[in-house]
């Protein structure tokens, strides 16, 4: 079982920046992938930026803003926003699988993160 923690989000004006951390209760760097997720109210869940086996990946409307990247001596993830947009306002999760899995199944509560323009 791995329990997932998120904080970092806040209230933000258009081009300001915000931190996301995510802390796991066990060691993931060798056997999780892990992501960062976002859903803004009335709209799909979407998968905002992935890191694991040597590898990220960012979805198009994030990339060149935002980094991910993992802490693996105190199992934390983090997501590096920047240049923040008002449609860039949603909850944001904290997920994480193993590699072999298809499933996301570990995720955190949740931190919102607001864009005011």
């Amino acid at each position: 079982q791995v329990q997932l923690v998120e904080s970092g989000g806040g209230s933000v004006q258009s081009g300001g920046s915000l931190n996301l951390s995510c802390v796991a209760s066990v060691d993931t760097y060798s056997s999780y992938l892990m992501a960062w997720f976002r859903q803004a109210p009335g709209k799909e869940r979407e998968r905002v930026a992935t890191t694991g086996r040597c590898s990220t990946s960012y979805i198009d409307s994030v990339k060149g803003r935002f980094t991910i990247s993992q802490d693996n001596a105190n199992n934390k993830l983090y997501l590096q926003m920047n240049n923040l947009k008002p449609e860039d306002t949603a909850m944001y999760y904290c997920a994480a699988r193993k590699w072999y899995l298809r499933e996301w199944n570990y995720w955190g509560q949740g931190t919102q993160v607001t864009v005011s323009s």
